[in-house]
């Protein structure tokens, strides 16, 4: 026999995955009958002083206050026969908010009215419960904005416009780009006919000493779908998570330092010289962002070793280290993450710097190794 809690869990779950759906009219989630659970009389007769009397006085108790539809099935116990609930009926969406609680009410009275709004100004979108469950979330002012900027696009036509170039006070293009898929929906377009956003580019630096004499360009990039031709084809290539670093990089035979300074490669991946050069690798800070960095360009189809992650960095290195992140914010232990592309001793070093128990610096900035020791750690010296 399920607790009163699993049950209330259980009305949370049903109110999570269908209230959208409910108060748009595409589905009819309640009334609903959740189970209590069946017990048979044995388990009952074994159990009753200790567990099924104090769970069943505790159902009816329960029922009683909050008014709700308990059903029962009589069992006899013993000698006595008892009403065994079964299961709690719940008739509507606003009952059910009311056992769950944590604001769920509120979200509902919210959802409602903007839903109302959404009809009565705008042509009702194809998929109005996804609308809803995204609006719902939306500040009273961020809520007016979109009705003033989705009013603007069924008025004016802005293709061949950047984000930042739609004429409308108040709106920003960070703004205007994360809510793009609302104005759509509200709007009936097909698109907004905002140019898309420009290519990703990449920044790097040669470090070929004969070609360096040449006095041609040292720092260059490149841009996702521009074809370009390197200088040379490089044989060893480091991404560097400091753009710092990679720009003063030591000379090296064959060599391109590429700046990191984010947490994906999907830029990098996107060119076969960067993927396919005979020596990849990878130097970032000692800290556990530093790894899941590492882990997230591996995921994105950039297979670097690393260099200078190692335990014995850690350790020669650990007295130059910090407590606090690059916004000065204190690292304090934590959960390690899966991280399923780090290597063995990557993730040894990786939970040692979440630990609770660990006493030293948890975090080592690539910056306070010397690039020397760096240069030698890729020559292999």
């Amino acid at each position: 026999m399920k607790a009163v809690s699993d049950v209330v869990a259980d009305i949370q779950s049903r109110l999570a995955r269908t209230w959208a759906t409910d108060l748009s009219g595409t589905t009819a989630s309640w009334p609903h009958r959740f189970p209590i659970g069946p017990v048979s009389k044995t388990d009952i007769e074994n159990g009753w002083r200790n567990t099924y009397q104090p769970l069943v006085m505790n159902w009816r108790d329960w029922a009683r206050a909050h008014q709700v539809v308990l059903h029962s099935v009589e069992k006899r116990v013993y000698t006595t026969v008892q009403d065994i609930p079964t299961h709690l009926e719940i008739a509507d969406i606003d009952e059910a908010a009311a056992l769950v609680g944590n604001g769920w009410t509120s979200k509902l009275d919210r959802a409602r009215i903007r839903l109302e709004l959404v009809r009565a100004r705008f042509p009702v979108p194809e998929n109005l419960p996804s609308l809803i469950r995204s609006i719902v979330q939306y500040t009273e002012a961020d809520f007016e904005l979109l009705g003033t900027v989705t009013d603007w696009f069924r008025s004016n036509d802005a293709t061949g416009y950047t984000p930042r170039q739609v004429p409308i006070p108040g709106v920003h293009a960070k703004w205007l780009n994360t809510h793009q898929p609302e104005i759509l929906a509200l709007s009936g377009l097909p698109t907004l006919g905002l140019l898309p956003a420009h290519p990703s580019r990449l920044h790097f630096t040669y470090l070929d000493p004969a070609y360096r004499t040449t006095g041609a360009r040292l720092h260059d990039s490149v841009t996702i779908g521009d074809p370009v031709t390197l200088p040379y084809s490089p044989s060893i290539v480091i991404i560097s998570e400091n753009k710092d670093t990679a720009i003063h990089f030591p000379p090296i035979c064959g060599g391109i330092t590429i700046e990191g300074g984010g947490s994906g490669g999907t830029t990098a991946a996107a060119f076969s010289w960067v993927t396919d050069a005979p020596q990849l690798y990878y130097w970032g800070d000692i800290d556990a962002e530093g790894y899941e960095i590492l882990n997230g360009w591996r995921a994105n189809g950039v297979p670097a070793d690393t260099i200078l992650m190692d335990m014995a960095t850690y350790r020669e290195y650990e007295m130059f280290g910090t407590d606090t992140d690059k916004h000065g914010v204190l690292l304090t232990p934590g959960e390690p993450k899966l991280l399923p592309h780090l290597t063995v001793e990557e993730r040894d070093v990786y939970k040692l710097l979440l630990a609770s128990s660990h006493q030293g610096h948890r975090r080592v900035e690539q910056e306070r190794i010397p690039l020397k020791v760096a240069s030698r750690a890729v020559s292999g010296v």
